[in-house]
């Protein structure tokens, strides 16, 4: 069984959204990563991914990211716990809210961060590389 995992690459003037994850974070804390979390069961529902992903961004950041996302990518990985994951990438276009660490368990620190800046950090892991280089495709760039 896989736990599915979302994550929105935001955007606002040429910028990412980038956080820190908090140390406390059983997988990858310290490590910078776009913004998501796991869909939780349901009943049969609808829409259930886009909806994850809008409630998580809210939640940990203070974001509000417009109803329209276009799917980026999947992956799958092993946490550092032994769990597999399906993660899931979207880009979101950025509707409002300042960004700041809702949730100081889960999130360290936000940044807004350009493609070369996200891509030269020294805390950017392979995966979120990646995933901002496949994002900046779709805008047109990288």
């Amino acid at each position: 069984m896989f736990i599915v995992n979302v994550e929105g690459a935001i955007r606002k003037h040429d910028k990412w959204l980038i956080i820190e994850r908090s140390n406390k974070e059983d997988h990858a804390g310290g490590l910078l990563s776009l913004v998501g979390g796991k869909v939780e069961v349901e009943a049969n529902s609808t829409n259930i991914v886009e909806r994850t992903l809008k409630r998580e961004i809210l939640e940990e950041v203070g974001v509000k990211v417009k109803d329209h996302l276009i799917y980026v990518h999947s992956t799958s990985f092993v946490t550092d716990t032994g769990a597999n994951v399906v993660d899931l990438v979207f880009l979101c276009e950025y509707e409002s809210g300042e960004a700041f660490p809702k949730c100081p368990d889960e999130v360290e620190k936000v940044i807004w961060l350009s493609t070369e800046e996200v891509l030269n950090h020294p805390l950017s892991p392979v995966y979120l590389k990646e995933s901002i280089k496949q994002a900046e495709s779709l805008l047109g760039g990288v």
